[in-house]
C-alpha cells in the first residue's frame, strides 16, 4: 500500500478552486442511477446526506439513535469559528489557517488546513439562510467571541448550545429530502462491517438494534460519519453510545487509521465525583473567555474560595502565559491544570480540581449579561454540582474530549479503499496533533456541505452507471463474519459485565496513555490491554439473544473493539518518540515543561494497516511539508 495525499498543485489559495475544476462531473440527469450509503447523521453526516440528496444522488442513511436528530453533535456548547472578520480585530483567512496549523503542533496537512478556513465564511451564510438562531449584538449584526489559541474574535455562537442549533438546521435539510423520497433513513441501525468487492467500499453490513435482525445494504460509495474514539477511555464528555465500530471494522477491511494516539483532553470539565459515574459533562471553552482560572498559592489549602484573598491566589495561566491568558489552546491549558493539582495546590474534595471564578466579570458586566451569554452552561453547571456558579466558582479539571485521529483520508476526504470516504471526527486530516476550540462544528460542515458533495462526484464519475447488487458472495461473507462475532460473544457465558472491563481499560488509558505517557507506562499500557481483551473474550457476561434487542450485546461489540484500538493507540505513541499538542511524551518535554516536537524525525502522519488478528500493525508514513508555515516552537506566552 502507498499512501496518495492527491494534493492539487499550484499556490495554496487556489488548490481548492483548481481540483474543483479538475474532477470529472456526473450529469444532472444521472446522478439519480447512483446509491450513497451515509453512516451517521451529526453535522457530518446530515449536511452530506442532505447535500448529496439536492444534487440528485439516492442516499440512505443510518444511526444507531432513535432519530438522527440525537447525534452527539447536540452536545456542542461553545461555538464555530469562521474568519469573517466581522470584528475588525484582523482576522482573515490565513490567520485561521495559521492558528490551526500552530495549535495543531504544525502535525497537519497544509492543503486540508488552508481549505477548511477558506470554507469557514461560507458555513456561516449557509446556517443563517438556514435559520440557525446565532447571537447578535445590539446593532442585529453576528455577535463573535473569542475562543482558546487565538487573539481574534471568531467564534460564532448560540448561547452555549451551538451544535444543537447548527444540527437542527442540518436535520432540518435531511428531513426536507426524506420527504422528498431522496433519502432513506434507517434509525437503530449500527454498521457492524463495511463490504468491499474488488478493492472497493460496495456496501455495508447493519444489525437492526430493535429487532436484532442482520442486514446487508449496496451503494456505490460508503461515507461515515461516525465521530471520534474518545469513549476508549470510558469516561469521557461524550454521549455513551459515541464508539469506533464503524471506523474500526473498516479499518480491518483496508482502511488504514491515522494519528491514533492524538486525543485531546479538554481543560474544562466538571471533575470525577465517583466510581459510579459513566460520563462526565463538559463547560464550553467559551466559559474561559470571563471565567478566571486559579489555585491556592499554597499547597494544601482547603479554605473555600471566598476566604483566599486576592494575594494569595495564583491565575497560572495568566501568570505563565500573558499574551494568551487563559485563552490558551486546550492541550496547553490541560496539562497546566493537571501541574497544579500534582503540586497539590488543587482543590475539592478531590484535589484534582481548579477554580474557574466569575467573579470580576459579573462586577464589571453585571449579572445578566453573563446570563445571556452563558445561562443554559450555569444551569447545567448548577443542576450537576448542586453549586450556584453565580456565587462561587465551577470547579473543573481535564477529561477525554476529541479524537484527533481518526481514518486516514487523502485530499478528497477518501480512505485507502477506494469508494470509502470518511467525514468530520471520524477521519484525522484537518487539527493535527491538537484540535483548538470551535472547530469541530467548522470542520464536519465543511467536509459535509461543500468538499463531499465534489468529491465524491468525482469518484463516481469514472465509476460507470452499472447497479450494485447484493447478490455478490462479499456481501453474504461479510454478514456471515458478523453473525459469527455475535454468535461468539453470546456463547462465552463468564462472569463479568461489559462495563466493568470497559471501566478496567479506561483506567489502563487514562493512566498510562492520558495527559502524559511515557515509554514504560505505554509497554505497560499494551501487556495490560491485552492481557483485558484476553479476559474479555474468555469471562464476559452477556444475556439475551442475538435476534431481539440486546442492550448489552451492541455495548460488547464496542468494547471488543475499542480493546483492539486501544492497544493501536498506545503503539502509535509509543512509536512517536517526541510531544506534540495532545500527545505528551515525557521524556521529551523542554526545561519549561512544554511539548517538544522532532520536526527531524516525526513531522509525518502515520497511518497504520491492519495486517490480521494478533499480528502488528503496519506502519506507513505521509511526510508533512510545510511551504506556507514555519515550523517553530509553540508559544502562547
Amino acid at each position: 500500500m502507498k499512501l496518495n495525499s492527491n494534493i492539487p498543485e499550484g499556490p495554496i489559495e487556489q488548490k481548492w478552486s483548481r481540483r474543483k475544476f479538475e474532477l470529472k462531473l456526473v450529469n444532472p440527469a444521472n446522478k439519480k442511477k447512483f446509491h450513497i450509503l451515509v453512516v451517521g447523521t451529526g453535522l457530518a453526516g446530515a449536511s452530506a446526506a442532505a447535500s448529496l440528496a439536492e444534487l440528485g444522488y439516492n442516499v440512505s442513511v443510518f444511526c444507531y439513535q432513535d432519530s438522527p436528530r440525537r447525534a452527539h453533535s447536540i452536545a456542542a456548547q461553545g461555538g464555530i469559528n469562521a474568519a469573517k472578520n466581522y470584528q475588525n480585530d484582523g482576522d482573515s483567512v490565513w490567520r485561521l489557517f495559521y492558528d490551526t496549523v500552530k495549535g495543531g503542533d504544525f502535525r497537519a496537512r497544509e492543503a486540508n488546513v488552508y481549505r477548511l478556513a477558506e470554507l469557514s465564511v461560507n458555513i456561516i451564510d449557509q446556517c443563517v439562510a438556514q435559520g440557525v438562531p446565532f447571537a447578535r449584538d445590539y446593532g442585529g449584526y453576528l455577535a463573535n467571541r473569542s475562543f482558546g489559541g487565538a487573539q481574534v474574535s471568531r467564534t460564532f455562537y448560540a448561547r452555549g448550545q451551538t451544535g444543537q442549533q447548527l444540527l437542527l438546521g442540518a436535520y432540518g435539510a435531511l428531513n426536507r429530502q426524506i420527504d422528498r423520497g431522496k433519502v432513506r433513513c434507517y434509525p437503530r441501525h449500527e454498521m457492524l462491517d463495511l463490504v468491499v468487492v474488488d478493492g472497493r467500499a460496495k456496501g455495508i453490513v447493519a444489525r437492526d438494534l430493535v429487532s436484532g435482525r442482520i442486514r446487508t445494504f449496496a451503494g456505490h460509495a460508503v461515507v461515515l460519519a461516525t465521530g471520534g474514539y474518545g469513549n476508549v477511555y470510558y469516561l469521557s464528555t461524550n454521549a455513551m453510545g459515541s464508539n469506533c465500530t464503524a471506523a474500526w471494522r473498516s479499518y480491518k477491511r483496508g482502511a488504514c487509521f491515522g494519528n491514533p494516539c492524538f486525543t485531546q483532553i479538554h481543560p474544562t470539565c466538571i471533575p470525577v465525583s465517583g466510581h459510579y459515574q459513566s460520563k462526565l459533562t463538559l463547560m464550553s471553552e467559551s466559559l474561559r473567555n470571563d471565567g478566571r482560572v486559579w489555585v491556592p498559592l499554597k499547597k494544601g489549602d482547603t479554605r473555600p474560595p471566598h476566604q483566599i484573598p486576592e494575594e494569595e491566589r495564583d491565575y497560572f495561566l495568566e501568570r505563565k502565559y500573558p499574551s494568551f491568558g487563559n485563552l490558551v489552546p486546550r492541550d496547553v491549558a490541560a496539562r497546566s491544570i493537571k501541574e497544579v493539582c500534582d503540586e497539590g495546590r488543587g482543590v475539592g474534595h478531590t484535589g484534582l480540581a481548579v477554580y474557574l471564578d466569575f467573579a470580576q466579570a459579573i462586577q464589571e458586566q453585571g449579572r445578566e449579561a453573563i446570563e445571556q451569554k452563558y445561562g443554559n452552561l450555569f444551569e447545567m453547571y448548577e443542576k450537576i454540582t448542586a453549586t450556584d456558579p453565580y456565587k462561587e466558582p465551577m470547579q473543573i479539571y481535564p477529561a477525554v474530549h476529541y479524537t484527533m485521529g481518526g481514518l486516514w483520508v487523502d485530499y478528497n476526504l477518501m480512505t485507502t479503499v477506494e469508494g470509502l470516504f470518511a467525514l468530520g471526527e471520524c477521519n484525522f486530516s484537518d487539527h493535527g496533533a491538537n484540535r483548538l476550540g470551535a472547530s469541530a462544528l467548522m470542520q464536519g460542515l465543511a467536509d459535509g456541505y461543500f468538499i463531499i458533495p465534489y468529491t465524491i462526484g468525482g469518484y463516481l464519475a469514472q465509476l460507470g452507471m452499472k447497479p450494485v447488487e447484493e447478490n455478490h458472495p462479499a456481501f453474504e461473507d461479510a454478514k456471515k463474519s458478523v453473525e459469527k462475532q455475535l454468535e461468539k460473544l453470546l456463547s462465552i457465558r463468564g462472569e463479568k459485565p461489559v462495563d466493568e472491563i470497559h471501566r478496567q481499560l479506561g483506567k489502563i488509558m487514562w493512566d498510562q496513555v492520558g495527559m502524559a505517557r511515557s515509554k514504560e507506562g505505554l509497554e505497560k499500557a499494551i501487556e495490560e490491554i491485552q492481557k483485558l481483551r484476553e479476559e474479555f473474550w474468555h469471562n464476559v457476561r452477556l444475556p439475551g439473544q442475538k435476534d431481539q434487542l440486546n442492550l448489552e450485546l451492541e455495548k460488547a461489540g464496542r468494547v471488543a473493539d475499542f480493546l483492539e484500538l486501544g492497544e493501536l493507540i498506545a503503539i502509535d505513541a509509543l512509536h512517536r518518540e517526541e510531544s506534540c499538542g495532545g500527545h505528551f511524551r515525557v521524556e521529551h518535554q523542554t526545561e519549561e515543561g512544554e511539548a517538544k516536537r522532532n520536526d527531524e524525525k516525526f513531522a509525518y502522519v502515520a497511518a497504520w494497516e491492519y495486517q490480521g488478528k494478533d499480528k502488528k500493525p503496519k506502519l506507513h508514513k505521509e511526510k508533512l511539508e510545510f511551504e506556507y508555515v514555519e515550523l517553530a516552537q509553540r508559544s502562547y506566552k
